[in-house]
């Protein structure tokens, strides 16, 4: 369908090198033209004054859980997507597994697919699974447009999606090594959590200590040797402690390809006000220190993430066995996961702002680091010429508390309730259309194109 021509104007346009007013002409779905700010007035184009309410890149979220099909009361395309565009995310990557079947055939992937056909508000990909036994189905899942592999080194909490062993992963890596694939790690140490102390209950420092960051450290340090035996370009998934950064550091100076992530709870969110029983706050690895979440946030700065991520992964109610709900608050039964697809831009900017941060930093976190993990670079992340125009009007300065019955994903839990944020998401644009969420969706499904 052919997108009426529209300039969308703001004194506050973040670009990839800063922030400044601008005129962002677009056409057919496409970023033409950026130009001085009140300078563009194109034939019959549609033209939307901003004022001074900021005009950011669509963010881009890499990780994922839809859940669906299998598991959708977990939650859904429909429901998750809905969530993503309310919050200025414009662009998704599914998570491979917790939907059943898991994506780890071509015929899992064909299953998502057709499901997600037509009920999804923004665009949508999807990673391949590299489990044990399935080796000789990832070169025909890499063909087939999935964005690389997500592993386990530890049990995933899903019996469809079993870890790899140290034995299993050496193969694996190898094989999507051969085939150009990308290598996406959870990576945590099962013999280092089994060693750790396991005790049931409330307390949610008891929860912590059965997640040492030695499971991360143990982890990270086995899968970087094997990278660099194997040539295979890893990327770390959600790391929460910041003992990881001088390995990361160390392997990428030795030539190993590795990036990695973090996620918005390990930068807004820390272990000394977490109370005890509230299993919407229960994540793995698990959200650490105050003092642990400011090395994060100066390595953020730096340069050592690509980017940060939701890693949305949400459950029904009685899964996170909530007190409020008549759970029990056992922090080793609940289910663990984190939603915050709609809240993540705001927890961010409220923690990056207090820290000195810009909005201009916050999108390349958020947006242009994620589209260049998974080769979307010049067509998302970036308000450019050439790229999708994938936009948001977001106005930095009002503040809301969350609400959960006003969130858009399935099951409206989430730590983030009651909490004060900085930040809301006016209109979202998906390729030059103004985002209705109450509406028809209208987001494409892309493939990997490298």
């Amino acid at each position: 369908m052919q997108q009426p021509t529209a300039v969308i104007r703001s004194r506050r346009v973040v670009l990839p090198d800063g922030e400044r007013p601008a005129d962002v002409l677009v056409r057919d779905g496409r970023i033409e033209q950026i130009a001085a700010h009140g300078s563009l007035l194109v034939g019959d184009a549609q033209l939307t004054d901003l004022g001074e309410t900021v005009l950011l890149p669509g963010l881009v979220d890499t990780h994922v859980h839809v859940n669906e099909p299998g598991r959708t009361e977990w939650e859904g395309f429909a429901t998750a997507t809905r969530a993503a565009a309310a919050g200025g995310v414009t662009t998704i990557i599914d998570m491979p597994l917790n939907s059943i079947p898991p994506t780890t055939t071509v015929a899992g992937l064909d299953a998502k697919r057709q499901t997600a056909d037509g009920q999804t508000w923004v665009d949508l990909g999807f990673w391949g699974g590299a489990v044990p036994d399935n080796t000789g189905e990832l070169e025909a899942l890499h063909r087939a447009g999935v964005f690389g592999f997500k592993s386990f080194l530890a049990p995933s909490g899903v019996d469809e999606f079993p870890h790899l062993d140290r034995d299993q992963l050496e193969p694996a890596l190898a094989e999507q090594a051969r085939i150009g694939a990308l290598a996406i790690i959870h990576a945590e140490d099962p013999a280092v959590l089994s060693a750790a102390p396991q005790v049931p209950g409330t307390h949610y420092r008891d929860f912590l200590n059965s997640r040492p960051d030695d499971a991360e450290t143990a982890a990270v340090a086995h899968l970087l040797d094997t990278a660099r035996r194997t040539g295979a370009r890893v990327h770390i998934l959600h790391v929460s402690s910041a003992a990881v950064l001088p390995l990361l550091a160390r392997a990428r100076a030795d030539g190993v390809q590795v990036t990695a992530e973090t996620c918005p709870h390990y930068l807004t969110l820390a272990a000394e006000e977490v109370p005890d029983g509230d299993t919407a706050f229960k994540c793995c690895p698990p959200i650490r220190d105050e003092s642990n979440r400011d090395r994060l946030w100066a390595a953020l700065a730096n340069g050592e993430f690509i980017g940060i991520v939701s890693d949305h992964s949400p459950s029904t109610p009685d899964l996170k066995l909530l007190e409020r709900f008549g759970g029990s608050g056992d922090f080793a039964a609940a289910w663990g996961g984190i939603a915050s697809l709609q809240l993540g831009l705001a927890a961010i900017w409220t923690e990056a702002r207090r820290r000195g941060h810009t909005l201009t930093e916050v999108a390349r976190w958020m947006a242009g680091g994620p589209a260049e993990l998974v080769g979307l670079t010049g067509t998302k992340g970036a308000i450019a010429v050439g790229c999708d125009a994938d936009l948001v009007a977001f106005d930095p300065d009002a503040e809301f508390a969350v609400d959960p019955a006003g969130l858009h994903h399935r099951n409206p839990v989430t730590p983030y309730a009651g909490r004060k944020l900085t930040g809301v998401v006016r209109t979202t644009w998906l390729r030059g259309r103004v985002v209705d969420t109450a509406g028809q969706p209208f987001g494409q499904q892309i493939l990997r194109t490298r």
